[in-house]
């Protein structure tokens, strides 16, 4: 968990019990760190002379002059919106706005109780990766808040992942339970985020620009700390802020590309919106958007990039592979072991000592098991490349000595899937293959690395970037 200490894996004394192991929990801890929203808004927001600066990470800046509204308001959801939030209030209280700072706050995330709040923030309850019927009433009274911003108010909107499931406002005539059934099957189908959310905001009253179209005419900038593959900001907890460029169309054609059974009330409503009779979400060029801007100011890049530092700190060559690592978590763990193995036993693509490091976010599709078990993108990830390299060249190798390869993984947020692990860190002889073939068939990876002592814990970190992997390769002795 995040302290004034940094991120610390729970019996950490015991998990590194080699250099290679502390090194590749060094480089995840440094990663997900860096992008604390603390630090984040630290980095890329300021106020001097009553002015409000914002920089985003792809060069995008703006400046807001807060004594030229009448209020400021700050919206938010996801994962970490209420650290963003709290850290917004800071620094708008210290930065000499005549000592209102923010006039009205509401941001919706999970176990609201320990995070961080500021005066005038109401910090609501919301359930990911399922939506709630707390978190549909939260997202009302964030769209309340957003109706009730004026011409002359400045609405600040902290947007982090997570939030699509816990932003649940489900649109007329759909209901909570509705939106439940629809996300249970999107989840479990093997889509991709951007097809998953093409679906949702279409089948919600904030998500898809609305929340901009309930802040208009009001000035309005996004704070965006990105889990999306390539930061775009209409998929970034469905782009509540931002142009929204899918259709209802597309949305039905996720329905049928995956053979997805969703409540009929589903199936209707976005029939009626492919048929014309529903207005679309609004799109690029729609009023809502008039007044308007959105930066990126975390994504998966801000992790690597520690992560690479910290690795070299540590006298290792770091090597980031991709931050856009995505599709199934056990085919992505048998190549990243296969790069591993490549590393070690000819120095490409980089001479060891090295990490290689990867950012992204991988899936693992429960429609091919009969009954699946627990576990994660990570535990899979994990326990697949620790399968690989135990069968592959190094496996003897390691079982004679200590490892030579150590892979790790996290979800940056602390939660790997359904669990209460972040991921896992694991090495030649950690599984016993057989054990780990049938975990894997069955996608019950987590009881699997759980007995071996794998599993890496933090509890909720207060960021969300993604997955973020590290796997240390020493050279041969």
């Amino acid at each position: 968990m995040s302290d004034d200490r940094g991120v610390r894996f729970r019996d950490r004394e015991r998990l590194a019990r080699t250099r290679t192991h502390e090194t590749a929990l060094d480089c995840l801890a440094a990663g997900i760190e860096a992008a604390l929203p603390e630090r984040l808004v630290r980095d890329a927001v300021s106020v001097r002379d009553g002015s409000l600066r914002i920089e985003g990470g792809d060069g995008e800046t703006g400046e807001y002059d807060l004594d030229a509204f009448d209020r400021i308001v700050l919206l938010g959801a996801g994962k970490a919106s209420a650290e963003v939030a709290a850290a917004l209030v800071a620094l708008l209280e210290g930065g000499g706005h005549g000592g209102h700072g923010v006039a009205e706050g509401v941001v919706v995330t999970e176990d609201p109780a320990d995070r961080p709040s500021a005066a005038g923030l109401a910090v609501l309850p919301g359930d990911h990766p399922i939506p709630s019927e707390r978190g549909a009433e939260s997202a009302r009274r964030v769209l309340d808040a957003a109706e009730r911003a004026g011409p002359d108010d400045l609405v600040l909107a902290a947007i982090t992942g997570g939030g699509s499931a816990l932003l649940a406002a489900p649109a007329d005539p759909l209901s909570v339970t509705d939106l439940r059934a629809l996300t249970e099957g999107l989840l479990a189908s093997g889509a991709s985020i951007d097809e998953i959310n093409a679906v949702r905001k279409h089948c919600s009253a904030v998500k898809g620009g609305q929340l901009a179209r309930a802040t208009a005419p009001a000035t309005t900038a996004t704070l965006a700390v990105s889990d999306v593959i390539g930061d775009p900001l209409d998929t970034i907890a469905s782009g509540p802020t931002v142009p929204d460029p899918s259709t209802y169309a597309d949305a039905l054609a996720v329905l049928d590309r995956y053979d997805l059974d969703v409540p009929a009330a589903v199936r209707e409503h976005l029939s009626t919106g492919a048929d014309g009779d529903l207005p679309e979400t609004p799109t690029a060029g729609d009023p809502a958007f008039d007044r308007t801007a959105a930066f990126v100011v975390g994504n998966a890049r801000t992790a690597l990039d520690a992560a690479a530092s910290a690795a070299a700190d540590r006298g290792y060559e770091p090597l980031v592979l991709s931050a856009s690592v995505r599709g199934e978590a056990r085919e992505a763990g048998t190549t990243h072991a296969a790069i591993a193995e490549e590393c070690a036993a000819r120095g490409s693509p980089v001479e060891p000592p090295a990490v290689l490091l990867s950012g992204g976010e991988t899936t693992v599709t429960l429609a091919d098991a009969a009954d699946p078990g627990t576990g994660g993108p990570n535990a899979e990830f994990v326990a697949s490349a620790g399968l690989a390299l135990a069968a592959g060249p190094l496996g003897e190798e390691a079982v004679n000595g200590d490892p030579r390869v150590v892979v790790a993984s996290v979800d940056t947020d602390g939660i790997d899937g359904p669990t209460d692990a972040a991921g896992a860190v694991a090495d030649a002889t950690t599984l016993d293959p057989d054990a780990a073939r049938d975990a894997l068939d069955r996608h019950d990876a987590y009881p699997l690395l759980d007995d071996a002592g794998a599993l890496l814990r933090t509890g909720p970190t207060g960021t969300n970037v993604n997955d973020l992997r590290a796997i240390v390769v020493e050279k041969r002795d």
